[in-house]
């Protein structure tokens, strides 16, 4: 990568090389009691911001979750490279707001994250990564009612359109993640709101379009796929 090595916990000014404050170190105890898991974990994620288009002026790297972008000394994310492991954007900080799936690669502009949401934002101002999704173990049960009642329908494969794959209604009321990670649009074409359905988050049980996200206005799902690692 060109450009200065960045620490995961420094975010550094590609002109000026001015370092901002690191977080807050934990407690060496708490340190020294991070297992191997934990530091096998944190390697497989890996993403990069940047405060302008085509991955320049300032820049932070992160193998955590990250709260609020704001807090790093920057107004925006207008370009992004994710280097391992699928993350989640959001709208909004504390993780509110629209979603979006960043899986790996380059994203020069918002539109390649947001060009085929309802409506497009700039705004990205926290993410986390996405620990469950296993491509090849993934499944996903959908539910005519809501609280999982109703007729339902179980699947392990990726469906541009779930009325084409015989699905009755363009309405999802509840979704069951039975494994892996999941990324369900509002419209066929995996076009429209995003939602981000994962095993560890609800036990996996989204009962109605409310907790599909908190932006969600409403249960309309038309195309589904298993989120890429």
């Amino acid at each position: 990568m060109n450009g200065p090595t960045v620490d995961k916990e420094k975010a550094v000014h590609t002109s000026k090389q001015h370092t901002y404050p690191a977080e807050k170190q934990p407690p060496k105890g708490e340190a020294a009691a991070m297992n191997t898991q934990q530091m096998e974990q944190m390697g497989q994620f890996k993403i990069t911001v940047w405060e302008e288009e085509n991955f320049q002026g300032k820049r932070c790297e992160f193998m955590l979750e990250c709260q609020n972008i704001m807090e790093r000394g920057f107004n925006k994310i207008r370009s992004i490279k994710v280097e391992n492991g699928p993350w989640v954007g959001y709208e909004y900080p504390e993780f509110q707001g629209q979603q979006f799936i960043l899986e790996k690669g380059d994203y020069p502009r918002y539109e390649a994250w947001s060009g085929n949401s309802s409506y497009r934002t700039e705004h990205m101002l926290s993410f986390r990564p996405i620990k469950c999704a296993n491509h090849s173990d993934s499944k996903v049960t959908l539910y005519e009612c809501e609280d999982f009642q109703g007729r339902k329908f179980e699947m392990c494969d990726d469906y541009p359109s779930l009325q084409a794959m015989g699905w009755c209604s363009k309405e999802v009321p509840s979704i069951k993640v039975n494994s892996g990670a999941w990324v369900a649009y509002q419209f066929p074409g995996y076009r429209g709101y995003q939602y981000i359905l994962e095993r560890d988050r609800h036990q996996g049980e989204y009962r109605n379009y409310n907790e599909f996200s908190t932006q969600a206005h409403t249960n309309q799902v038309q195309s589904i796929r298993r989120i890429q690692h």
